[in-house]
């Protein structure tokens, strides 16, 4: 056990500073607009209505919003302006309709979005596809959250609702990035070239986002795709993006296209002087298609704008490389000189270069009049947040290891201390024969709770428990060493402080929060194309191919395009029309009769750029859907596997997901029927949870797991027929409804059991802990978030106390529709020990006798 222990000291330390060069920049951090950091002077608009929506009530808090005076035509240019106080990495956008308490129901359905980095010079932002209006809200209270593909640097940001028809707007609005302390402002490039290798597609490598001027064939004053922060891919062919060009991801240029110089000049500018150290650039090196990395580079540097080039140039010669194919980034150094801007020429090492991502590492210069003695410089060297220095993260960094280091001497001792107890007890037992259930009298009893909980209770002797220790301290340490969480400074969102987003940068580290024991576990929750994939333990599949999947091979040309209902990392959810697919189908089709017209189904869709691992997962999730066949569950009605891109074809209802439909209802009464206004009984409500029980028990029989039970995956037809479906996560209307972990929505963990979210244990007995959920849900008519008065972290901190079961856990409370009988069948979901949980044939026989009252 030392042994061991002391090995994972080691391996502790050895890792630390590896794993801190592996966190991920994930800037997607509310940046004030709800809690007040952005002040209402920041706030101003073209016009307003009334005083009381005004700019400064455009906060997603209380019942205020913005709304411009009159009537909002189409040609209208109306705006709502944020001054964000510095430069910002800006990457997603939230707006909001002013709901009131349903006294107010204005809204923008789309908008556009102006930025300017210095409050004159305004800049229009478009997507990746060159469109520049975005999809706003479609009622008055959902949030929709908008992400910014490409993302911008800017200070000042303009929101300009978008209208077809006359129209009253109201807005409520969050911004969500992070500072932009790299301080580049714009660089100056050559505009890339088109690519046309014989036998390979044509590759554009222009900057196509680039938001500059492109005069003479030449880029100059704005920034593009080179600090976007996407990383191109090896093969330069290839696109992290969806429906672009090859070589989008890559800006890069032909050595005989400029001349006989043999080198790529750029320029660089930025906010202020400051101390450069080093240079990253992100370089292709596809030698077999004569890309290289630069041979070599040599930068000069101007203190201001104004001024000339200083003479002497800073050069730095790469090491080349002709085996490994692999893009890669080139540090160079750059000795910390002092510049406001930067020439830098990159010599061809081959035919073609590439770059698809530049960033620098400086320290803001200090100013003074005066040489001060070193004491004092050191005394003064810490200014306002606004002018100090980029300061080195080594004593957190330092703090971190003699954290861990004292939690490991903790831990040994406390075996140590157990192995003491057991050897105590060994004597009494010996001295003492007729001494009952010692463990639970004895001094034994301080680690009896901990060994309950982890299984150790089977353990015959000391020797065994001691076994049991020394593996949950190993598995332990593991997971401490694999979680990179941990190893991030805590001002940039490591470990479980609250990041400071003023101390950090697109380059540092931003992680989110998540219990680091279950993320491993859970990250593999979201499928290939962003919809939940069941969980199937008595499934296994190593290979799949055409001959292992029994759906019928569907026309893809009769599937016409309606809407995309969301997309993940490597595939889209579609709405789409299927023309003649119940005659394809057949007698016995599931579907209505149509009278040959087309019916409304989702496709899931594989992106051409997936993973061979995604293409075998897509398989397997063809292979699992095929196997159900429930009147409640959404059933696989054919494929789209002969050719690229892979497709599966599933049911889909035309009154949509459970959650928007019961959202928009009210209870039946008189005074619904009087005013027309759509209702629901309360028989339907018993109905809906009949059928989800009646789907779930279908599941449990199969041992599946779902993992993501909820109103928004339950999907209705106009009989008010219920079908679970599992494509909820994937879209970006309930993207709220998911903890993010590493800037991506996959934990619903409102809806989770407290071992999910703690273990990341999932089963049947989990799927029940969210029916309860779902059920309470369905009782207040989807009004309401579950928990909705705690913030995420509160939520996981609520499960903690499940977990500790000491009296203080928080429940929902009980819905006023719902019987009393029906909320203590919601109790029982809750419950904190699993065999206490109802089944699903349980749930179902319990149910049903509502409904037939």
């Amino acid at each position: 056990c030392c042994v061991l222990c002391l090995c994972c000291v080691l391996i502790v330390l050895c890792l630390c500073c590896v794993l801190i060069v592996f966190c991920l920049s994930h800037c997607r951090y509310a940046l004030g607009m709800e809690d007040g950091r952005i002040k209402d002077d920041d706030i101003t608009a073209s016009s307003q209505w009334y005083e009381t929506t005004g700019p400064q009530y455009a906060r997603s808090e209380g019942d205020g919003a913005w709304c411009p005076e009159g009537q909002l035509e189409p040609s209208d240019s109306q705006y709502l302006q944020v001054d964000l106080g510095r430069l910002t990495f800006l990457t997603i956008v939230g707006t909001q309709g002013r709901y009131a308490r349903s006294s107010g129901n204005e809204f923008a359905r789309a908008y556009r979005l102006n930025y300017s980095r210095d409050g004159l010079l305004w800049k229009s932002w478009r997507n990746r596809l060159g469109n520049p209006v975005m999809e706003g809200n479609k009622n008055a209270y959902a949030s929709v959250i908008n992400d910014l593909h490409p993302p911008i640097v800017t200070r000042h940001v303009r929101l300009i609702p978008v209208t077809k028809l006359s129209t009253t707007v109201c807005m409520r609005v969050e911004l969500y990035g992070c500072p932009w302390d790299d301080g580049l402002i714009s660089y100056a490039a050559p505009e890339g070239q088109l690519m046309m290798p014989p036998g390979y597609p044509i590759a554009s490598l222009n900057d196509s986002t680039y938001d500059g001027t492109r005069e003479r064939r030449r880029l100059s004053g704005g920034l593009g795709q080179l600090t976007d922060g996407v990383i191109g891919l090896d093969d330069f062919l290839l696109t992290r993006q969806y429906h672009v060009w090859p070589g989008y991801d890559y800006l890069g240029w032909r050595n005989d296209s400029l001349g006989t110089q043999g080198f790529v000049e750029m320029e660089f500018v930025f906010d202020r002087q400051r101390n450069f150290t080093s240079m990253k650039v992100h370089s292709n090196n596809m030698f077999s298609r004569g890309v290289k990395i630069f041979s070599s580079v040599s930068c000069q540097f101007k203190p201001h704008l104004i001024a000339n080039w200083e003479a002497e140039p800073v050069a730095f010669k790469t090491v080349l490389d002709d085996r490994n194919p692999s893009a890669r980034y080139v540090t160079v150094p750059l000795n910390r000189r002092a510049a406001k801007s930067l020439r830098c020429r990159f010599y061809f090492a081959d035919v073609w270069m590439m770059f698809s991502e530049i960033s620098f590492q400086s320290v803001k210069k200090i100013k003074s009049r005066t040489r001060l003695p070193m004491s004092l410089v050191l005394i003064s060297a810490n200014p306002s947040a606004s002018d100090s220095p980029d300061v080195s993260n080594t004593p957190v960094l330092i703090g971190c290891l003699v954290t861990i280091i004292l939690l490991l001497v903790i831990i040994i001792f406390l075996i140590l201390w157990c192995q003491y107890d057991c050897k105590v007890l060994e004597k009494v037992k010996r001295h003492n024969p007729t001494l009952k259930s010692v463990e639970a009298k004895g001094r034994l009893f301080r680690c009896f709770y901990f060994e309950r909980e982890f299984g150790m209770m089977s353990a015959n002797s000391c020797k065994e428990r001691r076994s049991y220790w020394c593996l949950y301290l190993s598995v332990f340490v593991i997971m401490l060493v694999l979680n990179m969480n941990y190893f991030c400074p805590a001002a940039c969102g490591g470990g479980y402080a609250e990041p400071d987003v003023t101390q950090c940068t697109p380059h540092q580290c931003f992680h989110s929060n998540a219990p680091h024991y279950a993320e491993t576990d859970i990250v593999r929750l979201q499928g290939v194309t962003g919809s939940n994939m069941y969980a199937v333990p008595a499934l296994t599949v190593d290979s799949l191919t055409r001959k292992d999947i029994s759906a019928a091979e569907f026309p893809r040309q009769q599937l016409i395009f309606r809407e995309k209902l969301g997309e993940g990392q490597f595939g889209e959810v579609h709405l789409c029309e299927a023309e003649g697919l119940p005659e394809f189908l057949g007698e016995g089709s599931p579907l209505p009769d149509r009278d040959g017209h087309s019916v409304l189904v989702a496709v899931k869709q594989l992106r051409a750029d997936a993973t061979s691992q995604a293409r075998n997962d897509f398989l397997k999730e063809i292979k699992i859907m095929s196997r159900l066949n429930d009147p409640n569950i959404i059933r696989l009605l054919c494929v789209c596997v002969s050719s690229d891109p892979l497709c599966m074809v599933t049911e889909y209802m035309e009154n949509g997901d459970l959650n928007m439909f019961l959202s928009q209802r009210e209870i039946e009464s008189t005074l619904t029927y009087a005013n027309n206004i759509p209702s629901v009984s309360l028989s339907d409500l018993l109905h809906m949870s009949v059928q989800i029980s009646s789907g779930m028990k279908y599941l449990a029989s199969l041992n599946f797991v779902h993992r993501d039970l909820a109103t928004r995956n339950c999907l209705l037809d106009r009989r008010l027929t219920i079908k679970i479906a599992d494509f909820g996560m994937s879209r970006n209307l309930y993207s709220s409804d998911y903890y993010r972990i590493q800037g991506r929505a996959v934990l619903p963990i409102r809806w989770m059991a407290w071992e999910s979210i703690l273990l990341g244990k999932f089963t049947t007995a989990s799927d029940v802990w969210a029916f309860g959920v779902t059920l309470w849900e369905i009782f207040t008519l989807c009004k309401e978030q579950p928990y909705s008065l705690l913030s995420d972290e509160q939520v996981i901190e609520n499960t903690g106390e499940f977990f500790r079961n000491q009296g203080r856990q928080i429940f929902l409370y009980g819905p006023p529709l719902c019987p009393p009988s029906l909320f203590e069948l919601m109790m029982r979901c809750w419950s904190r020990d699993i065999p206490d949980r109802p089944t699903f044939e349980g749930l179902y026989q319990a149910l049903r006798p509502h409904v037939s009252q």
